[in-house]
């Protein structure tokens, strides 16, 4: 029987990752589709998000801080964890700056620490995740707990 060739798309395990180790996201930007979709699917019917006319303190088409938090969520994990990932087990987020349709974000994540579970073959990652703008401004800052699977042993 042949091996299987390498999934693509396949997430890190958590052997394959070391403190120190940095990488970056694609970038996206923010469309008013997102807006609408985010607030519309949460609940977050804060005038200052659904309101055009407004412009508040955050100036205008402001988007909440948890639509940010998502959409590089979704690209770290499309990028480090896809297939692997287990579990969000804690994450610490701190906004930064406002982040308004039309902007552009990515990220930059660093593993901080990388420990095995006590069985199951998995593993306890933290990450530093630093979510910048077009302009290169820190819009974003968070610390997130994961828990990843481990590579699978091969076959005797």
């Amino acid at each position: 029987m042949t091996e299987a060739p390498p999934l693509l798309g396949q997430g890190f395990h958590w052997q394959d990752l070391r403190p120190g180790q940095r990488f970056r996201s694609f970038r996206r930007t923010v469309t008013e589709a997102d807006l609408i979709g985010f607030v519309t699917l949460t609940g977050m019917q804060e005038p200052l998000f659904v309101d055009a006319t407004l412009a508040g303190a955050l100036g205008p088409r402001p988007v909440p801080a948890a639509l940010t938090h998502a959409l590089i969520e979704g690209m770290v994990l499309a990028g480090m964890a896809h297939g692997t990932g287990l579990a969000l087990l804690e994450t610490h987020i701190q906004a930064r700056a406002p982040v308004r349709v039309g902007d552009t974000i990515g990220a930059e994540v660093v593993v901080a620490s990388v420990r095995p579970t006590a069985s199951g073959n998995r593993g306890v990652v933290v990450s530093a995740i630093t979510v910048r703008n077009q302009r290169d401004e820190v819009v974003m800052d968070y610390t997130v707990t994961r828990l990843l699977a481990g590579r699978s042993e091969p076959a005797a």
